[in-house]
């Protein structure tokens, strides 16, 4: 079920019908006459009832903040559950497909014609990524099944430094990758995950779509931005493409521009470009 995107309701108001019948019993103690009982009785009984409304007014008003402000509690822990359970679901794709991607697009590499590997390495590297994959799987299950166990072994953030690991795994599934690295040695943690979501994303689709091409990874900064292209030369001639799900692209897309970056993706001459534009400032 959705959860709905306007903030609750606060109710109808207090004040303002209690404001009124401060205003008309004053009009009443104006309009009556200097003598008499009457003169002395009704301003104490307005007096009264004046006292009264405030009083009800007060405890309405407190009544009805109470209740809103459980309101707005119950509707900012929906918006935070969903937001989490978007954030698994991201993880799980990430992982399963990336996965099974690299599954499938290597036993393919290894059955391209003029492949140089035979097929005990392909079944090598099959055996290898499902393993991790598998241990992926199981370490975020470990955590959905009881968020309290701190000895659930959680994946660490990934950094630059897996940009090589991330390369080997694209190219044991067909690409030849070429990196170049630009003055991006002193950025946050959070910039360094982004990146490496990027090229794994990027690369998995050239494999997928491309085969055994060729791709290249150029990072580097951009004033306060980091800004990482990945383009391949496109497919191979008999390649037959494996396309995926089709939420990778958007998936990162949407990722980007969370974070205040800009995301492009299409067709550049005979291959294909993903550019990302990460926001970050100097640590130093």
């Amino acid at each position: 079920m959705g959860v709905d995107e306007a903030l609750p309701d606060r109710g109808r108001r207090v004040w303002p019908p209690a404001v009124a019948v401060h205003v008309v019993l004053l009009l009443v103690l104006l309009a009556i006459g200097g003598g008499g009982t009457a003169a002395l009785v009704v301003p104490v009984l307005i007096a009264a009832l004046a006292f009264t409304v405030t009083v009800w007014a007060l405890f309405r008003a407190r009544r009805q903040r109470i209740a809103y402000e459980a309101r707005l509690t119950a509707w900012a822990g929906e918006r935070a559950a969903q937001a989490e359970r978007l954030r698994i679901a991201r993880e799980l794709h990430d992982i399963v497909s990336h996965g099974l991607g690299l599954i499938t697009v290597r036993a393919s590499t290894a059955r391209y014609p003029g492949a140089e590997d035979d097929g005990s390495a392909a079944l090598s590297d099959i055996e290898r990524i499902g393993r991790q994959t598998t241990t992926e799987l199981r370490r975020m299950l470990n955590v959905l099944r009881d968020s309290t166990d701190l000895a659930a072994p959680l994946r660490p953030a990934e950094s630059l430094h897996d940009l090589p690991a991330i390369i080997d795994d694209a190219e044991r599934a067909g690409p030849t990758v070429t990196l170049r690295l630009g003055d991006v040695d002193d950025i946050s943690s959070g910039a360094q995950l982004a990146v490496c979501s990027v090229v794994r994303e990027a690369l998995t689709n050239t494999a997928r779509h491309a085969g055994p091409t060729s791709a290249n990874v150029h990072i580097r900064r951009d004033g306060d931005w980091i800004v990482t292209s990945v383009r391949d030369e496109g497919p191979v001639d008999g390649w037959t493409p494996h396309p995926g799900a089709g939420h990778g692209i958007e998936g990162l897309r949407e990722r980007i521009t969370a974070i205040g970056g800009t995301f492009h993706a299409g067709h550049a001459e005979h291959g294909f470009r993903v550019t990302a534009r990460i926001p970050e400032a100097r640590t130093s």
